[in-house]
């Protein structure tokens, strides 16, 4: 009943041309109960792109099979976001998983999140950076931490944010250049 609900309100509202999947993590659906979503919303005329939010590339790669590959193929236009925090996350096995969406046609961004005592200096920004580069992910923002109830250790200062933003700007490509993010209420 939720389903038909949102895929109801997107019908009616033609200003919607862009729907995306998030929230817990669409990929952890069954392939069946993903397509469903999928075909539901690509069905929409005025529906233009799917994209869908997911941390599984980077925790649980080997959920990205070639069945799922098939199956994500047939709606693109469809694009996949990630979320590389730092550059350990990147092994040979989440190169592969995104090399399988990547070679499905399924253009593969990343969504970091500054966070203390894991991502906040320059050089393991850049190094991140240059390891989604290598695996041809491209990197989309980075996320100042927001204020979340228990999470409070992880939040970087501002200052420090824009510091490490600025030098990004300066000192790398702009292949490696995500848009710096800040939620404001």
């Amino acid at each position: 009943d939720r389903m038909a609900a949102m895929v109801d309100y997107v019908s009616q509202n033609r200003q919607i041309r862009e729907v995306i999947f998030s929230g817990g993590d669409p990929l952890m659906l069954s392939d069946r109960k993903l397509e469903g979503w999928l075909s539901a919303f690509y069905s929409i005329p005025h529906v233009e792109v799917l994209r869908i939010g997911s941390r599984v590339p980077v925790v649980m790669p080997m959920r990205v099979t070639k069945a799922l590959c098939r199956m994500l193929k047939q709606y693109r236009p469809l694009w996949l976001n990630t979320q590389f925090n730092h550059v350990i996350e990147i092994t040979p096995e989440s190169g592969r998983a995104c090399e399988m969406l990547l070679e499905a046609g399924i253009p593969v961004s990343n969504q970091s999140v500054l966070l203390r005592g894991v991502n906040d200096s320059f050089e393991t920004m850049r190094d991140l950076l240059y390891g989604l580069q290598r695996i041809s992910v491209r990197p989309y923002y980075l996320f100042q931490c927001e204020p979340v109830t228990g999470a409070g250790h992880f939040r970087v200062d501002l200052k420090q944010g824009t510091s490490i933003m600025e030098r990004i700007w300066r000192e790398c490509s702009g292949l490696c250049q995500p848009s710096y993010v800040i939620d404001t209420s």
